[in-house]
């Protein structure tokens, strides 16, 4: 395992900087001394804001000096409200984040707006512990997650299936699927790719850590860690996945240990007569596999397609919740703007008709049947799932350059990952809906 950090910082901070996030004094009157004027700084997340993406890095900050940070939700486009102190701006400072204070009176204000608009204050009580499953041969930018997560300055811990198979999922709160392929197929790269170096090598990866757990193919193993992780839903966990670890994982939980596919370097054809059991799955049913190993495409699931022929200029639309009653998709779709541009992947979007009951749409494409974002509970966790793979290059082919943060400081698509990581920070309250 390796843990992820951002170099160059400690020496920035100063020993003063666990004192950085007190209670806020309006918002917690009891811990406030008589009289006292609350010191508090607004984060806000509006056009206003010089660097949406180190903002959650300026909250997941505080939550790590073991304070209180408020998420505005729907205010000013889900702004945070932070203790005042030399500390803490000099932390805004140092990470580019613009902040206001805010006044006794200032807060007054906003929890008035807040009472009477489709806006809600949530607590963020605790820095979650966050887990990458990501493969060791993978490059950090080979991943949006990982990108977003180096960005903001949010620490992070790498695991692949060693460590799934082990049982150390029980020690995070938050959980991304690197762009994994859950059928074993190698990302249905072989027709383009099967005589690169970097195909076989990652395959040879793969096969070796198959081996080295007991199971003859890779379809084997990922089918296990793909129910490692559904028990690590269930007993708690917040699961988000972006491009083909979002219908590969599906598929892998509804084969139930059939192999289904056609993988050529695998040397065996998929079992006759194999059912595919939707009653395992998380977010899909009804859907159709495509076997053909030169087929870039795991099911009729995806949408890519029909995303491509609306060419880069198209976006996708953000639904808009009733802050007061669904805080939770609420958190998951704060942002500037409800039209985020979209971008493509292996998996790009979901057809809408195969969605189970019960899974929320948080985003899709109008007039299109597709779903680009969605949202459901299991047992006591929840997923999220994101189709695409860089919310700032549309269309990226392997090889293509990592994806430069500092020059899309403002990416509402991005916004949309660091949403999911803070979530599970969120004080627990019970969604009405």
């Amino acid at each position: 395992m390796k843990r992820a950090v951002a170099p160059g910082r400690g020496a920035a901070r100063g020993a003063g900087a666990a004192l950085a996030c007190v209670a806020l004094a309006v918002l917690a009157p009891a811990t406030a001394a008589p009289g006292a004027a609350a010191a508090a700084l607004l984060v806000p997340m509006d056009a206003a804001q010089t660097d949406h993406l180190r903002a959650y890095g300026l909250a997941f900050w505080c939550l790590e000096n073991g304070e209180r940070v408020d998420w505005l939700l729907n205010y000013r486009g889900g702004s945070f409200l932070l203790a005042g102190g030399a500390e803490t701006e000099r932390e805004a400072n140092i990470r580019g984040v613009a902040t206001e204070p805010a006044s006794g009176a200032d807060e007054a204000r906003i929890r008035a707006v807040i009472e009477d608009e489709n806006m809600e204050r949530v607590v963020l009580e605790k820095a979650p512990r966050v887990a990458v499953y990501v493969p060791p041969t993978a490059q950090p930018w080979d991943d949006a997650v990982r990108l977003a997560l180096e960005y903001a300055e949010i620490p992070y811990t790498r695991l692949w299936d060693a460590e799934v198979m082990r049982g150390d999922l029980a020690k995070y709160d938050w959980l991304h699927l690197h762009h994994e392929d859950f059928t074993g197929q190698q990302g249905k790269f072989y027709a383009a790719y099967g005589g690169f170096d970097w195909y076989r090598d990652e395959s040879r990866s793969q096969e070796e850590m198959a081996a080295a757990l007991g199971f003859r193919k890779v379809w084997q193993l990922k089918g296990a860690v793909a129910q490692k992780i559904k028990d690590y839903v269930a007993n708690g966990g917040f699961l988000f996945a972006m491009c083909s670890a979002t219908d590969t994982y599906d598929i892998a939980l509804a084969a139930a240990g059939q192999d289904v596919v056609d993988s050529p370097y695998d040397g065996d054809p998929p079992q006759p007569g194999y059912r595919l059991d939707y009653g395992l799955t998380l977010a899909f049913r009804g859907f159709r596999l495509l076997t053909d190993p030169f087929v870039y495409e795991f099911s009729d699931l995806d949408m890519t397609n029909a995303a491509a022929l609306r060419g880069p200029s198209a976006v996708f639309t953000l639904f808009d919740f009733s802050a007061k009653n669904d805080p939770v998709p609420t958190m998951l779709t704060q942002d500037h703007t409800n039209a985020v541009p979209e971008f493509m992947g292996q998996t790009t979007s979901f057809k809408k008709s195969l969605l189970k009951p019960g899974v929320m749409i948080l985003a899709e494409t109008p007039g299109a049947g597709e779903v680009k974002y969605l949202h459901g509970n299991y047992g006591k966790g929840t997923f999220t799932f994101l189709g695409g793979h860089d919310p700032e290059d549309y269309q990226h082919a392997v090889g293509d350059p990592p994806t430069d943060l500092s020059l899309h400081k403002n990416s509402p698509g991005y916004r949309l990952i660091l949403n999911n990581v803070l979530f599970p920070a969120a004080e627990k309250k019970k969604q009405k809906t």
